[in-house]
């Protein structure tokens, strides 16, 4: 099993154009982001997939100076992006995880992998979104390479292609679906969001960095519930946007998301 880890970033993000390389404890966001996916144990080769549009010339150019390595490929059609990305660094096994999750806990992430790893000849696909239980920011999807080429033959929809990778959990009759729950017992992906899509996301990210990072780089989970804790006002920087996810501007296509799992704003 060859793992090829794709985070993929982009600057031409509609709602915060060029988050990946707002600040965060003295770096850029993407370098932030690929740090915690690095400190995972069993995250393999790790690629930051971008579009080949002229305004991630920047941000290719950075990372490669920085010594990440990189995949450029279509803007809209991920599922193509994740396929070329997993073939050009020899992967047969795809995690995919999104570069608008800089608090994402490496621990989480070995957590799935170890999951997907132990159980590899009983699933195609393994993640911890369906359903979701962590706090929204800690999304992780693995599957091999050849299950994302049978999409890309079969995926006709732009959402699916969009996506990566909603043609496999929406077809359970198709494909053997595992998903890893917290251990806590806890389901806080709707109340905890830990993801960046409009300013009062980064406002939030920040200060956790700003109060976390330098005393521990690694900070995980029970280190932001802890902070959060000690400090409520923080969550009401962003918990307006909290549940506020794609699907919801898909719930009349996907059969496995019920308005119960996003909120409308």
């Amino acid at each position: 099993m060859k793992i090829i880890t794709v985070v993929q970033a982009r600057m031409g993000s509609s709602r915060l154009p060029k988050k990946v390389m707002m600040p965060l404890a003295g770096k850029p966001l993407i370098i932030r982001m690929l740090e915690r996916v690095s400190n995972a144990n069993l995250s393999g080769i790790i690629v930051a997939a971008l579009t080949k549009e002229h305004y991630d010339d920047e941000l290719a150019d950075f990372l490669i100076r920085h010594g990440f390595r990189i995949y450029r490929g279509s803007t809209n059609d991920l599922l193509e992006r994740h396929i070329n990305a997993a073939l050009e660094f020899g992967g047969d096994t795809v995690v995919k995880i999104p570069s608008d999750c800089p608090l994402i806990d490496p621990e989480i992430i070995d957590k799935v992998l170890g999951y997907y790893i132990a159980n590899k000849n009983s699933f195609d696909y393994v993640s911890n979104l369906h359903p979701a239980t962590y706090p929204d920011g800690n999304d992780v999807e693995i599957m091999g390479l050849d299950v994302l080429q049978k999409c890309s033959k079969e995926a006709k929809k732009n959402f699916e292609r969009e996506h990566t990778t909603p043609y496999i959990w929406e077809n359970p009759e198709k494909f053997r679906i595992g998903n890893v729950e917290w251990e806590a017992g806890f389901d806080y992906s709707m109340s905890h969001r830990w993801t960046i899509d409009y300013m009062e996301d980064y406002l939030f990210i920040k200060e956790v960095y700003d109060a976390l990072y330098d005393k521990n780089p690694g900070f995980g989970i029970d280190d932001i519930l802890k902070y959060e804790n000690d400090h409520p006002e923080i969550k009401s920087l962003n918990e307006k946007y909290n549940g506020v996810n794609w699907y919801r501007d898909h719930l009349n296509d996907l059969k496995t998301i019920s308005p119960e799992q996003t909120k409308v704003i």
